[in-house]
């Protein structure tokens, strides 16, 4: 194989699909990404066996063919030639070794077979459709923070994305919980994914795909199956195992009848507790909510800090109380809700509290109280 690229187009497909490949490997051509030129295009492909990425970019074929070679190394190397400059890569003979050029430099890196990187992206997905790329970021971006990080639960390490119903109709969600926060956030379910099985995207997969989403505007096909799934979009193909697990059953965690509203500026209550939170114990990031008819008290206190407290003008009809929450876990909700009003319903002190943009009905957010 010969080719020539500018180096730009190369760094930009190395960037993505490098970061899948681990630093430490005990399976040797893990640590490559396989380059195949053919047709005016060399593919990028990188895998570590559980997800695998393959990108398209156009290139100067001057002999088809496909070769490997270290990724990061590969991927340094790219980076830092000079911008602008053309890159010429050849693999020519059994030695196993592979030719980088580019102005006066010259490298030269081990290769490994060809035929040893394993093939991921084959095999019968039969559930197919397409969905925007702004919604699919919509639903990755608004749970993607409630992801559980304890390896021990490992069916909550990741996104869980099933056909379900919203009154009469039908759409795709997508929950994410870590036990002490909940997302829950839905679209039209499209057309094709009628009778999907449920399925756990799991967070790599979520965190690389999300990245390559951030370059296109166009629509992406989802094809899926009980065990793995793929997203098509641009000259870019992820695809990945799904996590082998069970999700709970996340509704009965939604209480369905807290009376006790209050609306808030959201904004000001995210600034509010940025602010209180400050002076909390930096473990629990403990603050507490005072909540009384026209008015809301956020307060912290901590015995190496001392305390602060802060009003904000609220809407609130129901008999006092008071709660605690972790600060942290507020704001994560706290920014994912784009309208003006955010809207809690809370029961008391103990239980769950829900949390909603006024104008959207799209998005559910569960979060447990703390003991302050």
């Amino acid at each position: 194989m010969k080719l020539t690229i500018e180096r730009t187009a190369l760094l930009r497909s190395l960037n993505h699909v490098q970061s899948v490949v681990e630093r430490r490997n005990t399976i040797p051509i893990l640590s490559n990404v396989k380059l195949e030129g053919r047709d005016g295009q060399v593919s990028l492909n990188a895998t570590d066996m559980d997800l695998d990425i393959v990108e398209s970019v156009a290139a100067e074929i001057l002999r088809p063919g496909a070769t490997t070679a270290p990724a990061h190394t590969l991927y340094e190397i790219v980076r830092k030639l000079p911008d602008g400059s053309q890159v010429e890569i050849d693999q020519s003979g059994e030695d196993g070794q592979l030719t980088l050029r580019s102005g006066r430099s010259k490298f030269v890196l081990a290769s490994l077979p060809v035929d040893d990187f394993p093939l991921m992206s084959g095999g019968d997905l039969p559930f197919t459709f397409t969905l925007a790329a702004e919604e699919l970021k919509g639903l990755i971006d608004r749970t993607r923070f409630a992801i559980s990080n304890e390896e021990t639960r490992y069916y909550l390490n990741g996104i869980y994305l099933h056909a379900a119903a919203s009154g009469a109709v039908k759409v795709l969600r997508a929950v994410a919980t870590d036990g002490h926060r909940l997302a829950r956030v839905e679209v039209p379910l499209p057309e094709g994914a009628v009778g999907m099985p449920g399925v756990i995207l799991p967070r790599k997969a979520v965190t690389e795909l999300r990245k390559l989403l951030d370059e296109t505007t166009m629509e992406v096909t989802v094809s899926l199956s009980e065990t793995k799934i793929r997203f098509a979009f641009d000259n870019a193909l992820v695809t990945s195992k799904l996590i082998d697990g069970t999700f709970p059953d996340y509704e009965r965690v939604i209480p369905a009848d807290n009376d006790k509203v209050l609306e808030v500026d959201c904004r000001a209550l995210a600034q509010a507790v940025d602010r209180v939170s400050a002076i909390s114990a930096e473990k629990s990031r403990a603050i507490k909510l005072s909540v009384e008819k026209g008015g809301l008290t956020l307060s912290a206190s901590s015995p190496e800090n001392g305390s602060a407290v802060e009003e904000l003008e609220a809407v609130y009809d129901a008999g006092p109380m008071e709660i605690g929450f972790n600060s942290r876990y507020l704001l994560d909700i706290l920014a994912q809700i784009e309208g003006d009003a955010a809207r809690f319903t809370m029961a008391d002190a103990a239980s769950p509290t829900v949390v909603r943009e006024v104008t959207d009905t799209s998005a559910v957010y569960v979060l447990m109280p703390m003991r302050v």
